[in-house]
């Protein structure tokens, strides 16, 4: 590369250096930026130096000037992300279980490119989740464009769906069948994506763990027009408890004062809870009576219970029954 050709680069090599290698703690004087500059064949003067660094300034970087002995010497002050930000994103994307390893490496790759060379090193760290499986299926991000695309152009999708024999097998479902859906949104819930469609074969709203489609494809053929009931379906898979589906239900939920935490995690700072008596409170709520709901709520013991209405209270004693009677 020419030296004239080098020159022109000048002002995105430094913007490049004040990006990678300065922060509050590495600094550059103006001789050290010429000396680097000089390294790689592009030359500069102190005058054009602080003229550069205007320039870079007026273009919106915040270049801050501090001492570095009786010398001025610059850095970046302000970037997209602040470091606390990146670490959180850096510890949600290894922590993730719908990426795979690949794909979380790769991410935080590209996350370190949004601080120095200094800072970059302590997103590497490793994020240990307890119990945390990582998904084996490279084809979900083709995946969820696909799905994406769906949803925007409101088109029909089709693909082929499986699951695991005991062997740890994949498995196509009904020998390879492929679904025909008219997608409406993509749900994030207990670490995985769900599909919320209309499903051709079952007639009616449903929902499909996105890790497990392959060969996604979107048709030409325009997606199903909901009624407002099937609208409301939609809605309501897109809830905390929508994952089997189940009637939606007014309960009134007691639980210990050790659980509020919990409460708060689950249905939002925005609930009202009542005083029940020293040790216990109260909510009331509607949820979707499901299988998740059951899980989620029997996971306290006896430190939660429902209280209203007595149908409620009935159906969870079913529930319980069910679990006694396998032991």
């Amino acid at each position: 590369m020419t030296g004239l050709s080098r020159q022109k680069q000048k002002l995105l090599f430094m913007k490049q250096l004040f990006e990678h290698r300065t922060d509050d703690k590495h600094t550059l004087t103006g001789n050290r930026l010429i000396e680097i500059l000089g390294e790689n064949g592009i030359k500069a003067e102190r005058k054009t130096i602080y003229d550069d660094i205007k320039t870079l300034c007026d273009s919106g970087m915040d270049i801050e000037t501090t001492k570095d002995g009786h010398s001025n010497a610059y850095y970046l002050a302000d970037r997209l992300f602040q470091d606390e930000e990146l670490y959180v994103l850096a510890d949600a994307v290894a922590s993730s279980r719908f990426l795979t390893q690949k794909k979380s490496k790769d991410l935080i790759k590209k996350l370190q490119q949004l601080t120095s060379d200094y800072k970059a090193k302590d997103l590497r760290r490793v994020v240990y989740v307890e119990n945390r499986t990582k998904t084996f299926n490279e084809q979900i991000y083709y995946a969820i464009n696909k799905i994406q695309e769906g949803i925007f152009t409101q088109s029909q999708i089709r693909f082929k769906y499986f699951e695991y024999t005991v062997e740890k097998k994949k498995q196509l479902k009904h020998g390879g069948e492929v679904y025909s859906v008219s997608p409406y949104a993509l749900v994030w819930e207990n670490d995985n994506y769900y599909l919320v469609c209309y499903s051709e074969k079952h007639d009616n709203i449903s929902r499909f763990r996105v890790d497990r489609m392959t060969q996604v494809d979107i048709t030409e053929l325009p997606a199903r027009d909901l009624s407002d009931e099937e609208q409301e379906m939609v809605n309501n898979l897109q809830s905390i408890y929508g994952m089997y589906g189940g009637d939606l239900m007014e309960l009134k939920l007691q639980f210990d004062n050790s659980l509020i935490n919990v409460v708060m995690d689950r249905f939002g700072e925005k609930t009202i809870c009542h005083k029940n008596s020293e040790n216990t409170f109260y909510i009331n709520r509607e949820v979707q009576i499901a299988p998740t709901f059951w899980g989620w709520l029997f996971q306290f013991g006896d430190k939660a219970k429902i209280l209203e209405p007595a149908s409620a209270v009935e159906l969870a004693k079913e529930q319980l029954s069910k679990i006694s009677s396998n032991y």
